[in-house]
């Protein structure tokens, strides 16, 4: 039990330090489209303006829900805008603990479900890569084929969730692995 423990903590400490890497660092610029100066300030003014009053939430803009909305989001272009009225820092440090914790509590989660799981480290490990693969192709990788969201972004995303969860599985399968000792005097 406390391997599990170990392992579940420390697989979400290299979750949390691989989700660093592919979004805290420039190279999540590989996943990310920018908008210059001039229309960036220009969107954040007509969000303001359009959907302040509605509040923080997701929206699909244009709303297909009307025909009216249903021919303008045919026509292109679309959006799905995950947006927040009050703002905040860049770098959150109320979020990045948040994140941290959520980590551990994953890896933990993932550790304890590994224990159900029979035979040793092979095993594990094989169920660990198959539970990351299922974990993010149906959320993510969904998104781009039901929602046309940009495979660019989706890949990515879905490429450093994998290896977070699996890092997460691998780690806390090799911690629970169960050291075999030989008989004594057994040669080799």
């Amino acid at each position: 039990m406390v391997r599990t423990v170990i392992g579940g903590l420390l697989g979400g400490f290299a979750m949390y330090i691989l989700g660093f890497l592919f979004w805290g660092t420039p190279l999540s610029a590989i996943a990310l489209s920018r908008a210059d100066g001039q229309a960036s300030a220009n969107l954040q003014a007509a969000l303001a303006q359009a959907l302040t009053p509605g509040g923080t939430g997701v929206y699909v803009i244009p709303d297909p829900a009307t025909a009216q909305g249903t021919i303008l989001y045919g026509r292109g272009p679309v959006a799905q805008v995950f947006y927040n009225s009050g703002g905040f820092p860049v770098t959150d440090g109320a979020s990045l603990i948040g994140g941290f914790v959520l980590a551990l509590v994953v890896g933990l989660l993932i550790a304890f479900a590994l224990r159900f799981v029979a035979g040793g480290f092979a095993g594990r490990a094989r169920a660990a890569a198959l539970f990351a693969l299922v974990a993010v192709l149906w959320p993510h990788v969904g998104q781009a084929v039901f929602n046309h969201a940009p495979w660019g972004y989706i890949l990515y995303l879905a490429i450093s969730d994998f290896l977070a969860l699996a890092a997460a599985g691998l780690i806390a399968a090799k911690l629970m692995e169960e050291k075999v000792s030989s008989p004594a005097g057994t040669l080799h």
